[in-house]
């Protein structure tokens, strides 16, 4: 499969999107403990199935899908391990990265866009993902946010499933509903049974409805029960961040979330303020399997709080 033929049948279709120039947008790398700089990056990567193999180093997880028609690369990470991430997949394939599909507008998924743009990548995302790159939040110290330059942002845009025939492999990109953030994206790799979710699953910690970006919880509940359709008993579920696992995960995941939501709902009946929700601890029978719950637990209640009162 030729990318040309990507990029025609997508404008055939209306859905070609060409790039304006911008500013460079560079996304921070995480600060290690105690402000110190991090450990060296190792880039892995670990066969998943097929041709489809996860690679982790810094920031969200990426799949490859690997094979003689090039790499399909589902999201970047940060731009400072581009170089380790080409070398990397240079030890399971030539290198030549054709394709990245985003699944969120994160910079852990995204940072490295502009790298891969350079070498050739075409860069596929949702249309609302692409409008965050170019008019991002402020940072966390009330900063503007420079937009991503052209040749980092998605030049395909869809709102509909698409599918690719790629190295023997036919490629499922689900367009998800507002969930995470509004510009959410799956992959399916359905020969290898592979399952990429982005941050919309994660296999530690609670979710993020990241409602500054456009996420909600009914979206979020409405994605989880579109992983578990599209799962079967052997397909590994690959997340945005935590061990690769498999659907009873995110069954157990789904069922976690309607618990809480349901226990959140009943406290705000009662007239409960959001720091009486937060301070019963709805999720603590959850907390010891989700894990890293200190650092996500009361996060995820206050926004349900907020998505239950309707942004209240």
């Amino acid at each position: 499969m030729r990318l040309t033929s990507i990029v025609g049948a997508a404008a055939a279709a209306g859905v070609l999107v060409l790039a304006p120039s911008g500013a460079r947008a560079q996304a921070p790398a995480p600060a290690g403990q105690g402000g110190q700089p991090q450990q060296e990056v190792k880039v892995t990567t670990t066969k998943l199935g097929g041709n489809v193999y996860a690679v982790d180093g810094q920031g969200g997880r990426i799949e490859a899908l690997v094979g003689p028609d090039g790499v399909l690369l589902v999201d970047t990470q940060f731009p400072q391990v581009s170089d380790k991430i080409v070398a990397a997949l240079k030890g399971i394939s030539d290198g030549r990265v054709r394709i990245v599909v985003n699944t969120h507008v994160h910079g852990d998924h995204t940072g490295g866009n502009e790298n891969f743009g350079k070498l050739g990548a075409v860069i596929m995302a949702r249309p609302n993902l692409r409008k965050r790159l170019l008019n991002p939040n402020p940072g966390a110290n009330g900063q503007p946010t420079p937009p991503t330059a052209a040749v980092g942002l998605p030049v395909v845009t869809y709102d509909q499933p698409m599918t690719l025939q790629l190295n023997g492999e036919e490629v499922r990109i689900l367009p998800l509903a507002p969930s995470h953030t509004d510009g959410d994206t799956a992959v399916y790799f359905v020969n290898a049974d592979v399952l990429a979710t982005g941050d919309v699953f994660r296999a530690v910690g609670y979710p993020n409805i990241d409602r500054a970006n456009g996420g909600t919880l009914a979206g979020l509940l409405q994605s989880l029960n579109t992983f578990i359709d599209v799962s079967g008993p052997n397909t590994k579920v690959s997340p945005g961040h935590g061990d690769v696992t498999n659907e009873a995960a995110v069954v157990a995941h789904r069922d976690m979330v309607i618990a809480v939501r349901d226990r959140v709902q009943k406290q705000i009946t009662e007239g409960k303020t959001v720091e009486q929700v937060v301070a019963s601890k709805p999720t603590a029978d959850f907390d010891a399997r989700v894990g890293n719950a200190m650092a996500s637990a009361d996060r995820f209640v206050q926004q349900v709080y907020a998505e239950l009162r309707g942004g209240r």
